[in-house]
């Protein structure tokens, strides 16, 4: 299909919608942008929690092991701030370039790889929370069941989801 002017007009793009590639990613963008508001804004609030942390009277009384956790959680959630706010850098640096669709699917990349470091992030921060307050092999279990619950809520019922539309589409 194209438009008056010779160029390719709107065309579904295998989504139902009759749309552009630059307007599907526009659309998607615009999407991502949403979902990383969300998380961003939970990762910037446990990291300023844990970066005041260490300058608390207690922290003193952490021992050797709660004090490498509390150091992998730092550093964990640096990481995971670094890959959410990555995509904002990706499309600053790339616009005007006319690589949307790329910059999208990259984002979106670099977006799952920051919820895999936030999955991470908020198990060694519970573990770290759980050890300093039960003292016992509870916290691990805790934590472990925290962990499958996450990985279901954020990946396995997305993908369930997914597999099940192509087995009816």
């Amino acid at each position: 299909m194209t438009s008056g002017a010779g160029r390719p007009g709107p065309r579904t793009v295998g989504t139902g919608r009759t749309e552009t590639r630059e307007e599907r990613a526009d659309r998607q963008w615009s999407e991502l942008l949403q979902e990383l508001r969300v998380a961003q804004t939970g990762v910037q609030v446990l990291f300023a929690f844990l970066l005041a942390v260490a300058f608390q009277p207690r922290f003193e009384d952490l021992g050797q092991t709660d004090r490498a956790i509390y150091v992998v959680t730092v550093v964990l959630a640096a990481a995971t701030a670094a890959a959410l706010i990555g995509p904002v850098s990706y499309h600053r640096l790339l616009t005007g370039r006319r690589l949307k669709p790329q910059t999208v699917v990259w984002a979106s990349r670099l977006t799952v790889l920051g919820l895999m470091l936030l999955l991470c992030t908020m198990c060694a921060a519970l573990l770290l929370v759980l050890r300093v307050t039960l003292r016992d092999s509870l916290a691990f279990w805790l934590v472990a069941a925290t962990a499958v619950w996450f990985v279901l809520c954020w990946f396995v019922f997305p993908v369930l989801a997914l597999m099940r539309d192509t087995r009816t589409g």
